[in-house]
């Protein structure tokens, strides 16, 4: 292969690689709310967070080590975006591939968190990082309203599994 047709197909790939970032779906509350009622005996860690969220940056590695060491188990992480839907491309999916993030990541397209809030968890202040942990098969729940640690994460899917 010629020099230059090297140079130009690796210029291609390169250019390519962003198209292999972990996709950002943008969605409502209900579509949200749906997903997390399914009937199944997975136990799910669904992280409420946001780029400008100081706390929610912090603890996001932690998330991601415990959904490494939980992997193979019927544990899924789910990491909703509470950032607006105009900062997609500029905040989130930036801030997601500068991160590694290998959970799955939602953008919640509402501007009302009083419409939802409740639904997700009754106790919810409404501060993030807010974090639920739940199986609707055993009909377990947690939450943190806070930062959780792996540590803490750790320990308490373990009462989950």
């Amino acid at each position: 292969m010629p020099r230059s047709s090297f140079l130009l197909l690796s210029a291609g790939l390169l250019l390519a690689v962003p198209s292999f970032a972990q996709r950002v779906a943008v969605l409502k509350f209900p579509a949200l709310q749906q997903r997390l009622a399914r009937p199944s005996d997975t136990t799910y860690v669904v992280n409420f967070w946001a780029t400008w969220c100081g706390p929610c940056v912090q603890e996001m590695a932690g998330l991601e080590k415990v959904r490494a060491a939980q992997a193979g188990k019927k544990v899924k992480f789910i990491l909703v975006s509470l950032d607006y839907v105009a900062q997609l491309e500029k905040k989130v999916k930036p801030f997601v591939q500068k991160h590694g993030l290998k959970s799955e990541v939602l953008l919640l397209d509402e501007t009302d968190p009083n419409t939802w809030l409740h639904k997700v968890d009754r106790q919810w202040s409404g501060s993030i990082p807010f974090t639920l942990i739940f199986n609707n098969k055993t009909q377990k729940r947690a939450t943190f309203e806070h930062a959780v640690t792996a540590l803490e994460l750790t320990a308490e899917l373990r009462k989950f599994l």
